[in-house]
C-alpha cells in the first residue's frame, strides 16, 4: 500500500542518517501509530546498508539467534554463533567502523525486559565506539512510559540519544489521504471515529458508506477494532485501578476534575489524581487549560486523545449488553445515529478546526502567526455566569475568536452577529472573528471576518 504523510518526520530522520558519525535515535508512540511503517519507508528511501530487527518477547538467547541469522543473511556469512546480545551488537558496532550501517531495534522494550542491564550494555557500546563507528542506531517502542524513561538522567542512555521522535497520530488532513473518495463531510465523520491512526484508516472501505464502515469495523459483536481498542488500553493501563471508570466518564463528556471524580465513582481524590497523572504520562489522556489562565488547576480539562477509544467508550463499552443481543444496524440506529451526528461529530469538528489553524500557522499561511491556541475562559460577574470559548488564538495583535458549526444550514449574517455579540459581552476583546461551517455561508467576509468552509479545510 502507498505510504501517506509523515513528511516532516521523514525529513528529520533522513537528516539523522546523513550525518557521518555514530548517532542514536529514539522513536516511540502508541501502538498502530505507524512507527514501524515509517522506519521501513525510511529504509526504502535510503541507500545505506540496514538491519531491521523486531525484538521478541522471549529469552535473550532466542533474540541472539534471530538477530544473528539476520546478520548472516545480510552480509552473506555462515551462520554466526554469538553467545550474548552484547557480543552480537558489538559485532555490528565494529562492522560500522568500516561502512555506515543502520541498525533498527524495534519493540526495544521487549529486549530490555529479557536482557538484564540492556540499557547499560548499549551505553557501553555507544561509548566504546563513539569516535570510530558510523552506526545509526534506532530504538523504537510502543510502551510510551518505558521509552520515555530512557531519556531520564538516571538511565545509562541519558545524553546519548541524538534524535528523539515522539510519533503522534496524524491530523485530519493526512488521515484523509487514506480515504480520498469520500466527500469532505464524510471525511470529517470518518476522522471523528478512526482518528489519525494509519492502521485504522487503511482498513476503511471506500465502497461502503460511513455508517457501514463504522458497523463493520467497530459497532458489531466481534468487530475488527473492538479488540484493538481493548488491547491497546489493556497494554497501557491494565495496572491502573479505575481506569475504565475514568475513561467512561471522559467519553460521556465530563472533563472537569470534580465531575470526573463524581461520575467515575473513584474512591478518593488522591486516587483520581494518580489515575489521571498516569494516563497523561502514557499519552492516552491530555490535560488542557485555558490560554488566558494556564496555571489555574481548577479550570483544567481532561480529554481522551484517541478518537476510536473515545467512540468505543461512548457507544460500544457503554452499551455492550445491548450490542450483544441486537442486530448491528438496529443498534447503530438506536444508540449511535442521532447523538453521533448532533453531538459527537460536532465536538470532534472543533478539534479538526484547531488542527487546520495549527497546520496553516506552521505553513506560514496565517496573516499574523499566532503564539497560542486553545480555550478561553471568561467570567461575567454582571450576568453571574462563566464559561469557555473553545477556539481562540493569540498573536501579537491580540485575540481572534473562532466558532465551528457542523450544521446542515449555512451560517448566516444573523448567526455571526449573535456569536460576536456574545463574545463582546464578555471580557474577551477580539480584533477579528473566524467561522468554520460544514454547509457554507450566506454571509460575506470582510476585514474583520474570516470564513472557512470544508473545501478550505481540504484544499
Amino acid at each position: 500500500m502507498k505510504f501517506f504523510g509523515r513528511i516532516a518526520e521523514k525529513k528529520r530522520l533522513h537528516h539523522f542518517l546523513e550525518q557521518n558519525n555514530q548517532s542514536v535515535s529514539l522513536i516511540y508512540g502508541r501502538r498502530r501509530v505507524g512507527k514501524s511503517e515509517l522506519i521501513k519507508q525510511l529504509l526504502k528511501e535510503s541507500d545505506i546498508s540496514a538491519i531491521y530487527y523486531e525484538c521478541k518477547q522471549t529469552t535473550e538467547l532466542n533474540n541472539v539467534e534471530s538477530l544473528s541469522l539476520l546478520i548472516s543473511e545480510k552480509f552473506g556469512l555462515p551462520r554466526l554463533a554469538f553467545q550474548s546480545i552484547e557480543d552480537t551488537l558489538d559485532y555490528l558496532f565494529q562492522k560500522a567502523t568500516h561502512e555506515k550501517l543502520i541498525l533498527v531495534l524495534d519493540e526495544y522494550s521487549y529486549l530490555r525486559d529479557s536482557v538484564t542491564g540492556m540499557d547499560s550494555i548499549l551505553q557501553s557500546l555507544i561509548d566504546k565506539y563513539n569516535d570510530a563507528s558510523q552506526i545509526k542506531l534506532i530504538l523504537c517502542g510502543s510502551f510510551v512510559d518505558v521509552m520515555k524513561s530512557l531519556l531520564l538522567s538516571e538511565n545509562p542512555l541519558y545524553g546519548r540519544v541524538d534524535l528523539t521522535l515522539n510519533l503522534k497520530p496524524m491530523d485530519y488532513y493526512e488521515s484523509a489521504l487514506f480515504y480520498p473518495d469520500f466527500s469532505n463531510e464524510d471525511k470529517i465523520r470518518l476522522y471523528s471515529v478512526f482518528g489519525g491512526i494509519p492502521y485504522f484508516n487503511k482498513c476503511i472501505d471506500s465502497s461502503l458508506t460511513v455508517r457501514e464502515n463504522i458497523i463493520d469495523l467497530i459497532a458489531s459483536p466481534g468487530a475488527r477494532f473492538e479488540n484493538e481498542v481493548s488491547m491497546y488500553l489493556k497494554s497501557e493501563i491494565s495496572k491502573i485501578t479505575n481506569a475504565n471508570e475514568v475513561f467512561e466518564a471522559l467519553a460521556r463528556g465530563f472533563s472537569r476534575y470534580s465531575d470526573i471524580l463524581s461520575q467515575s465513582h473513584v474512591s478518593s481524590a488522591p486516587t483520581m489524581v494518580d489515575v489521571l497523572d498516569k494516563l497523561i504520562r502514557m499519552e492516552v489522556v491530555q490535560r488542557l487549560t485555558p490560554i488566558n489562565d494556564e496555571n489555574n488547576k481548577r479550570k483544567a480539562g481532561y480529554y481522551i486523545i484517541d478518537n476510536l477509544s473515545l467512540f468505543y467508550y461512548r457507544y460500544i463499552f457503554r452499551y455492550s449488553s445491548q450490542l450483544n443481543i441486537m442486530e448491528p444496524e438496529i443498534f447503530y440506529d438506536r444508540y449511535i445515529k442521532s447523538d453521533f451526528e448532533t453531538a459527537y461529530v460536532p465536538h470532534i469538528f472543533e478539534t479538526i478546526c484547531k488542527q487546520y489553524l495549527i497546520r496553516q500557522n506552521r505553513l506560514g499561511m496565517m496573516e499574523v502567526p499566532f503564539e497560542k491556541i486553545g480555550k478561553y475562559y471568561y467570567d461575567d460577574p454582571i450576568r453571574k455566569k462563566n464559561g469557555e470559548f473553545d477556539i481562540v488564538t493569540q498573536d501579537p495583535h491580540g485575540y481572534i475568536f473562532y466558532e465551528a458549526k457542523f450544521r446542515k444550514e449555512p451560517v448566516s449574517s444573523q448567526m455571526i452577529e449573535n456569536e460576536i455579540s456574545q463574545v463582546n459581552s464578555t471580557i474577551l476583546n477580539c480584533y477579528k472573528y473566524g467561522f468554520f461551517s460544514r454547509s457554507g455561508f450566506t454571509a460575506k467576509s470582510d476585514g474583520n471576518l474570516i470564513l472557512i468552509s470544508l473545501d478550505d479545510l481540504y484544499a
